[in-house]
Formats: structure tokens, sequence, C-alpha cells
């Protein structure tokens, strides 16, 4: 990889600029993220720091998997924050080859389909935007300090969203907007301009010096003047006051300075009869417009959490999703297996005040706090919290599991109404069920990972004058068990018996048959029958067993020759034909093809005889080596056997580990299948 650093410009002192060309590698986003971190140290900008590590990873890991081209990244930083640009140098529009999904799509699910880097990005940073230069293409976003305002976005570039950060830090901003669709409802307002001149014609009517028509809308700004006509109406004077009748939260007044005569006031109370009309219209309107914003709101909040299974940066998200739009702080406690509380997340509007906030909601915080959360995780319904936290809890239950509790601060201007309330329930249920799918998720990966690894030996055993070495990968989803295994068994007679095979599927139940093959394998060597007579009934097992399952497998059994060579009697079922590599130098492969186990009443398993000099290898693989795939192409049979011929000379372990390297190398994508190698070495000097 290439890097370079440029002086700062401006000044010099208050701007940090790295540019770095990395590869189209998986170790990409990790060296794009030290890049990052080490910008932010500079300049001082530690707050920024998760969500740019975020933004960094989901960007050049999209790029490293769609354009699948060497990458520009290039980190700016300045007093008022950072802007990180990912450039890529395929042929193609930057929303399909970097992204992987659009910027211009209002459809949920469409998102969903077809990736999650520009949602994610279009919700954390304060900005961002599309490059296209001659040499390349790409995205860019910045992340602004809090309290700082935006700065202007970088030359050249074309904004495709924006998003302001007027308070808290810039995620909690960024969140706190998520997917605002619907407009304002106090936009294009009608309301003062007929109320005006219905005021000034009522007024004119009964000849009054001055009016005022007040309306509260119950959303914390209090009473407010709608429409004014003439002076001021002064305290003192004999004013004709009529109440508007409107439905709550809304409460307002009209007055009049004119004296209460026997055709003012019917005139006046016409007047506010009309008036309170529009205003009934206008709340019903306001009142659906703010649903149709929450069903909205809500709706993005699903997908966004539904995006990771990872439970940690679930929970993380919650805060982040309700601060500030839905309150001043939010917290996420979670119960552990003893019922006690611990603070997984939280977020506060005021960044200042957050760690405060952690103090208090700490497991060793004021006790009657701590007891108000206890009584919410095991309610039903919310749970005022009181001073000074000044809000309410509610529990987070999924599929009848009571996992914790969201907790939730109150405005500054004014409490939770009703709708608000609703929503946060339904936060917390669809937070719920996100953070215990996540839990599932980690729970799979983990019974995956164990029983995949009661399928290989912990250790391969050391022989004097053979060398045993073996690399596994399994594929890239971990929450699956493979088919894949490998094995060395002592032989009564002496000898060693290499054990490579492959059951067909993923699952539970391939590794059920691969857990089958191994323990049959096991036991009738170890009874001493001969190598073709233990396929023959391993064959009749799975056809009997297997569910259907077949197998493919090599026998090796290995023992001292004449002189330093190693006698290796080889027998295939199925599975590819192992490759000789020389000591001296070349590779070829060996071997004849059987018929694979589980398919046939009957097998044919021919038997070849190899001689192992000192310095010769054997080498065993599966084929998730060779059906590796980059884009059409296969890694194949030929070019392992290219990679392998300049490895002669070298021990087991360095041959296994060069070929797994060198097969991961070939396409930028995670494994499809396992990758399983072993190398068998005649050691002796």
């Amino acid at each position: 990889m290439s890097a370079e650093a440029e002086p700062a410009m401006n000044g010099g002192s208050d701007e940090h600029i790295r540019r770095v060309r990395l590869p189209a590698d998986r170790r990409t986003p990790a060296a794009a993220r030290a890049l990052v971190r080490s910008v932010l140290a500079e300049a001082d900008l530690h707050e920024l720091l998760n969500e740019a590590l975020l933004l960094t990873t989901e960007l050049t890991t999209n790029a490293v998997e769609h354009a699948r081209t060497e990458l520009d990244i290039e980190v700016e930083a300045d007093p008022a924050g950072l802007t990180v640009t990912v450039t890529d140098f395929a042929a193609g529009p930057v929303d399909e080859l970097l992204v992987g999904v659009r910027n211009d799509t209002s459809d949920i699910t469409e998102v969903a389909e077809r990736g999650r880097g520009l949602l994610l990005v279009d919700h954390f940073a304060s900005r961002w935007g599309t490059t296209y230069l001659p040499t390349g293409k790409g995205v860019w976003f910045r992340l602004d300090r809090p309290g700082v305002g935006a700065a202007t976005r970088p030359a050249g570039m074309t904004t495709a969203t924006q998003v302001d950060a007027d308070g808290g830090t810039p995620s909690a901003a960024a969140m706190s907007e998520l997917m605002q669709t619907t407009p304002d409802p106090y936009a294009d307002d009608p309301l003062p301009e007929f109320a005006a001149g219905l005021l000034t014609r009522v007024a004119e009517m009964v000849g009054a010096a001055g009016g005022v028509v007040r309306l509260d809308r119950g959303d914390g700004q209090g009473s407010q003047v709608l429409a004014r006509y003439g002076r001021q109406p002064r305290e003192g004077n004999e004013l004709l006051r009529v109440p508007l009748a409107v439905h709550r939260p809304y409460a307002g007044e009209l007055e009049l300075d004119a004296a209460p005569s026997a055709y003012a006031r019917p005139l006046a109370v016409l007047a506010g009869e009309r008036l309170s009309l529009h205003l009934e219209n206008d709340r019903l309107r306001r009142a659906d417009v703010r649903r149709s914003s929450w069903l909205t709101f809500l709706a993005e909040a699903s997908e966004l959490l539904a995006q990771s299974l990872d439970v940690e940066l679930t929970m993380a998200l919650v805060p982040q999703l309700v601060v500030p739009r839905l309150g001043q702080w939010c917290a996420v406690h979670t119960t552990d297996e003893w019922g006690r509380l611990r603070l997984a997340a939280a977020s506060h509007a005021d960044e200042a005040v957050l760690p405060q906030l952690h103090r208090v909601l700490q497991e060793t915080g004021p006790d009657s706090i701590q007891a108000r959360l206890r009584e919410a995780s095991r309610s039903a319904a919310q749970v005022p919290l009181g001073a000074p936290m000044e809000g309410f809890a509610v529990p987070l239950i999924a599929r009848g599991q009571r996992l914790g509790t969201l907790a939730v601060g109150r405005h500054q201007r004014h409490r939770h109404d009703p709708d608000e309330v609703s929503v946060l329930e339904d936060v917390a249920r669809r937070a719920a069920l996100a953070i215990e799918n996540a839990r599932i998720h980690a729970e799979r990966r983990r019974v995956a990972q164990t029983l995949q690894q009661s399928l290989l030996p912990p250790v391969l055993p050391v022989v004097e004058g053979i060398g045993f070495a073996a690399e596994y990968v399994p594929t890239g989803d971990d929450a699956e068990v493979g088919g894949d295994f490998y094995d060395v068994v002592p032989l009564p007679d002496g000898r060693w018996l290499v054990v490579v095979g492959d059951v067909s599927g993923k699952g539970v139940q391939a590794a059920a048959v691969t857990g089958l093959v191994r323990d049959v394998i096991r036991v009738l060597v170890g009874d001493g029958k001969p190598l073709p007579e233990v396929l023959g009934r391993l064959n009749e097992t799975l056809v009997e067993r297997g569910g259907g399952r077949y197998c493919t497998l090599a026998l090796a059994a290995v023992g001292p020759g004449d002189g330093d060579q190693l006698d290796v009697s080889l027998h295939l079922a199925g599975h590819d034909r192992p490759v000789l590599l020389h000591g001296g130098g070349g590779a070829s492969f060996v071997g004849t093809g059987g018929t694979a186990l589980g398919l046939l009443d009957a097998i044919a398993t021919p038997t070849a005889e190899i001689a192992l000099k000192p310095g010769d290898a054997l080498i065993f693989y599966t084929d998730g080596v060779t059906e590796r795939r980059r884009g059409r192409e296969l890694f194949g049979t030929d070019r392992l056997r290219e990679s392998a011929a300049p490895l002669a000379g070298y021990s087991a372990d360095v041959i296994a580990a060069r070929l797994r390297a060198t097969a991961i190398a070939f396409s930028v994508e995670p494994p499809r299948d396992d990758i399983a190698v072993l190398v068998l070495r005649n050691d002796a000097l």
C-alpha cells in the first residue's frame, strides 16, 4: 500500500490531511480505520471516534466487495470536524459499484435488499455526498464536532443529503432526524391569516379599539398570539373575552377591547365559534401529519435496528434513535441471569451531561432510581422515575422474555404527551425484539463454533520423521456449521491414518453426519479393519442413516518404508486427488478417483501406493479451496498445483499456511464453503 501525508493548508496547524491507497483486500477496512483513528487523535476529535470508525468501515467494506479495485482513502480533520472520502476506480455508477445501494429511493424494502452502506451514512453523518472525478468516483461523509457550525462541503462534491447537527453529538442529531420525510405541520400555516381577517371584521363591526386571538397548541410553546388587531388590549379595561371551543391539547381565547354590549358579545361568540371550527380542523390535520411522521419514524427505526445482528451495537443504536426527538436523554438497561440490571447504553442531548447521567443510572447510582428501574423491568407498563431524572421507564420484553428497561428523560419544555409515550412504548417493543434477535444470532454463532471445533482434532499428533499440519477456515456465515473435516488417527500396526472429508450441505444435520463418519472410521480402524472394508461399511452406514447426505473422503495410511522414505496407501472415495509436492521441486496430482459414500449400495475405491522421499509432501484439501470464486472465475485445481510448486522444501505448517492465505486472497468475498488443507510431509533428515 502507498500513503502520503499532505501539509495542512490555511495556516498549517489547524488542519490534518492524510491520503492512502489501499488494495481490494479484506484487511482494507482495518487499515482505513487505523488511518482515521490516527487523524482523530492528532486533531483531538475523540468525540467523533465511534461514528467515524463505523462509517469508514461501511464505505470501505462495500467498496471492496462491489468495486474490487484499489481504493483511495482521504481523511481531513479541522477544528470543526472530520471529512472522510472513499474513492474507487471501477467503471459504472457509484451507487452500484461502491456502496451497493442507491440514495434516491424512498422504499424501505428496496434499501434493505440492496445494502445498508448509505443507510447508515445517512443516519449518522452530518452531511454526505458523492464524488465524480476523472480518476475515480466515490462517497464522502462529514461529521461535525458538537456545538460547532457546519463547515463547507469538500470542493467538487455533490451533496446527496444533509442533516444539521444542532445539539448533542453528530450521531445523536442525525439519528434524531431519522427519515423525517413528512412536511412540517407548522409550515405554510393558513390559520394566522384567517384569524387576522376574522378578528379585523368582528372588531370593526363592534367598534373595538383592539383585539387579539391567543392559542396554546399544547406543544410546550405556551400561549401564542395567533392574530392581532389595533392596539394591545390593556389590563383593567373592560374587555370582551370569548373562550374558543376546541379539544385538548388546544386551548384559546378571543379578546376584544370593547364593551360587551347586547350585539357585541353575540358577534364575538359567533366569530369564536367559526374560528374554533377552523382550529379543530387544524388540530386534526396536525395530529394526522404527526401520526404519519411517527409511523415513518418507527418504520425507519425498525429497518435500522434490523440491520445489526450484534448485541452491543443494537443496544447502542436505541438511545441514538430516541435522543433528542423523543426525550432529553435515553438509557438501555439489560437484565442478567440473576435479575440484576446493567447499564448497556445511554445518550444525552447535552454531551457534557453524559458522564453525570452514567453515574446516576449505573448500578451504584441512587437507590430510588435503581428501585424504579427494577420495578419497570418487572412491570407491564411505564414507571415514572421522578426527581432528579424527570422521565419514565418501560420494560423491554420480547417473546415473553424480560430483557431489561428503556428509560427516557422528559423534554426541556414539556412532558411527554400520550402520542409520544405510545411511540416510545412501540420503540421499546421493537428494540427488545432486535436485541433478542441479536442475542439468538450470537448464541447460534457460539453453538456453531463449539460444534465445529468438536468435529476437528484439537491438535495434530507429533510423530518423529512425519510432519502433519492443517489449516481450516469456516464459511463466511459463522452461525452455520460446515461439513468439511480432517483427522489423523493411529493404526494398530503402528502406522497413521490421515482422513480428509466433506459431507454435503451445512448446518446441524451435516454436522451430525460428519460426527458419524469420524466415529465410524475411528471405531473400525481401531478394530484393525482394512481400509477398503472401512469404506464399504461406512458407505452402508450413510445409505441407511445419512438422511440423503453423501460424503467424499480421502484416506491415507502412512508408515515407514525402505530407508528414509514413507509408504502411503491412498484411497479416494469421490474426493479430489491430493497434490504430491516433490522436495526437489515440481508438483503433480496422485491417486485414482473412486465413488462418493452414501449414494450407491456398492462403491469402488481403488488403492494407490505412493512413496514419499525425504522432503516430499502430500497436500489434501476440500472443494472449498478449488471452488472459491472471484466473480465467475474459480480458484481451481490447476491454480492450487501451481501455488504449491514454489513451496517445495518448506515445512508442513508453512505449506498449509501459504496455501490457505493464497486461497483466501484469491477473492475479496468471504468464503462460501469451508476451506480445509492438510499437509503430510516426510521430515526425515
